[in-house]
Formats: C-alpha cells, structure tokens, sequence
C-alpha cells in the first residue's frame, strides 16, 4: 500500500520572502492611510469631538412615523419597477455588446474596440452623473433612473457575459444564443440577479436627482428636517432590499 503524498513544506528562503513582502505591504498601506487622513483632516481628536454631535442627529431617527405607510409602500413599488426595468434593458444592451466585445466571437478588430470601450465609459460614469443628465433632459420622473442603471449596469454585465464567452471556447451560435452553454447561461443569469439586487438598492439613491422613486420623497424629508417620516422611508428601503438580497440569494442558489 503506497504511503500518502505529504504536502511539500515552503522553503525558508521563501518564507522569508513572502514576510518581508508582508510587512512592506503593510507598511504602504499604513502610510497611503496616514497621508489621506492628513489630507482629509482626520484624527482621533477630531472623530471623538464630533461624535456627541453625531449621536444627538442619529437620534432623530428613533421615531419613525408610518402614517403615510401607503404612499411608501406605492413609491417603493416604483423603485422596484425602476429596477427590474434597467436591469432588463441592462440585459438585453449586454446580450448585444458582449458577443462583440468578446474576442474569439467579435466579426472585426474594429467592432471589438467600440464595444469594449463602450462597455469601459457604461462603467465609469456613475448612475448618479447619468441619471443627473437624463433628468435634465427628460425631467424629473422615473424614465431616467431607469436609463442610468441600463447604461451603468450594461457596463458591468457585459464585461462579465464577454469574459464568459471567451472563456467558454466556442465559435458557434448556439454558444452565442447560450443554448449550447447551459454553464455561462446559470453563471449570467445569477450575475444578472445580483446586479437587479444591487439596482434596488442604487434606484432608490436615484430619486435623490429627480429619477422617480421613493428616493423623491426622501429628500424632500430630509430637506424639511421631517426626520420621523424619513426614518420611516428609510425602514421601508432597508426592508425592501433586506427581501430582494435574499430572493435573489436564494435564487442564485437554485440554479447552481
């Protein structure tokens, strides 16, 4: 009977090694910290200073007022559509720009290189900037929160669905329509739930600009100092989005 394999051991030149490399790695995040907290101003005087003032104002919040319960439920029903709705055209934009962001699917060299930087700018500009511009143009309401996360998220998820399919290997189109692919499809479409999760959650900052939402009534909360009725929205998103982490959590987990 042969004996089991025993894990070979590192060498102490390489422990070594890898102990300096730690402390030098500590040693420059230690000092990248201690620079921005000069830049910034921060210091343990100044947090303990502030603190009293910063649990006076928390506590406000205590007392939620839900008078209006109907009104937050109906508003928060339209972040959730808000959503749903750019995660879907986020979906269906990615299902497009993937397959020629991804190289061995891309028709030309030329196609390529406009996705995949059209991917790249989705990505960069945050859903607050696009959403700000949308609503300039288009005024404030729901329409523009839902163009944000399409093109931000659009980003995200087809950067994932190209670096799938290049990693898949294939050429064919049952590959390209993810018939032919039932592992890329799973690994999508639950890529596709965390990014609905995560849209909950940014669609209701949305409406801080004018895009629609719960996040309307919010600011207009706390631009009134009605600090009672905004705890109690704030209850209703951190509800909504505690349910939407473990739907999609539960989902995700279904289809592995």
């Amino acid at each position: 009977r042969r004996p089991p394999r025993s894990t070979p051991k590192p060498s102490s030149a390489a422990s070594d090694v890898y102990k300096r490399q730690w402390w030098v790695w500590t040693l420059v995040a230690t000092f990248l910290v201690l620079v921005a907290s000069v830049d910034l101003g921060l210091s343990p005087v100044v947090l303990v200073r502030v603190l009293p003032e910063t649990q006076e104002y928390l506590s406000r919040y205590l007392r939620p007022d839900f008078s209006d319960m109907r009104l937050y439920l109906q508003l928060m029903g339209e972040t959730v559509a808000v959503a749903l709705w750019g995660t879907g055209l986020a979906f269906g934009l990615a299902a497009v720009l993937a397959p020629l962001a991804a190289s061995n699917f891309t028709p030309h060299p030329v196609a390529y290189i406009v996705s995949r930087e059209s991917l790249n700018i989705f990505r960069s500009l945050p859903d607050l900037v696009i959403a700000f511009v949308f609503v300039s143009a288009l005024k404030i309401g729901p329409l523009p929160g839902v163009f944000a996360l399409e093109l931000h998220t659009a980003g995200f998820l087809g950067k994932f669905v190209a670096e799938a399919l290049v990693s898949s290997g294939g050429r064919y189109l049952q590959r390209l329509m993810f018939a032919g692919a039932p592992s890329i499809n799973r690994e999508v479409l639950g890529y596709t739930l965390y990014i609905f999760d995560r849209n909950v959650r940014m669609a209701a900052v949305l409406g801080i600009v004018g895009a629609g939402g719960i996040g309307v009534l919010l600011h207009h909360h706390l631009r009134v100092f009605s600090y009672s009725s905004a705890a109690a929205v704030i209850c209703i998103i951190f509800a909504t989005t505690l349910l939407t982490d473990y739907a999609s959590t539960w989902l995700r987990k279904r289809m592995t």
